[in-house]
């Protein structure tokens, strides 16, 4: 897999990247292309390789922040631990929520085994994971939600799926049954389509990333996804 990185958002202390769906952040344990590989080609002339300041999963596409200097990745990660850093994702749901809006409170854990590997589930020993929802478009049996989640838990925007509005995200591997997934999805349909950086300062940090093609592919269409609520209700009246 050889890509080009779309640059989002650049000036002295960070870059937004539109990460390629299948692009994985960390090097796979079986080997093969990373985000590592192109970090040399994203120092756009700096001296330091610009280091990612949150994750994003291998089949997730769009907004992937980079710090490219040590100050600004410790500033960063502050916020993104006092949760004033604003997310935005667009996911195709293999299924209808249970109405247009929402908030999903769920404790989530990690469980092994040796059958079907890692995966994330909700318990109530777990940590908090919070998502705001809604209904941005209805494409036929399928439904794009955009989630605005308040933490970073991993997995949170797919487990908060299937458990939260009952039905797994379309193409997901993990969440669902095979009934429940869906066909028609070569990866896990989720896409970061907005991020904003607050700083003290300086402007904020603000990028959107464009629907990627398999949205595109699927109906989904970006005046809807701007314009959200609006184009919610729109659909759900529909």
């Amino acid at each position: 897999m050889s890509v080009d990185i779309p640059i989002l958002f650049e000036d002295g202390e960070a870059l937004v990247i539109d990460k390629p769906a299948g692009l994985p952040i960390d090097r796979p344990r079986k080997g093969g292309e990373c985000l590592e590989d192109h970090l040399d080609a994203l120092k756009l002339g700096f001296q330091r390789l610009p280091v990612p300041v949150h994750r994003l999963d291998t089949d997730t596409s769009g907004c992937l922040l980079l710090a490219r200097n040590p100050k600004a990745l410790k500033r960063f990660n502050k916020a993104f631990e006092e949760r004033r850093v604003t997310k935005t994702y667009l996911a195709v749901l293999a299924g209808h929520p249970p109405g247009t809006s929402g908030t999903i409170r769920l404790k989530l854990a990690k469980i092994s085994s040796e059958a079907k590997g890692w995966r994330m589930i909700a318990a109530r020993k777990g940590k908090e994971a919070v998502s705001h929802w809604e209904l941005v478009q209805k494409l036929g049996a399928h439904s794009v939600i955009r989630f605005t989640p308040e933490t970073g838990r991993t997995h949170q925007l797919r487990i908060h799926a299937h458990k939260g509005l009952g039905a797994p995200l379309l193409g997901d591997p993990i969440y669902g049954s095979e009934d429940q997934r869906g066909k028609g999805a070569a990866r896990t349909l989720l896409h970061a389509s907005g991020l904003v950086m607050p700083r003290d300062g300086k402007p904020d940090i603000e990028a959107r990333a464009p629907l990627p093609p398999d949205f595109v592919a699927l109906g989904v269409v970006e005046a809807e996804a701007e314009n959200g609520a609006e184009a919610g209700a729109g659909a759900e009246n529909g």
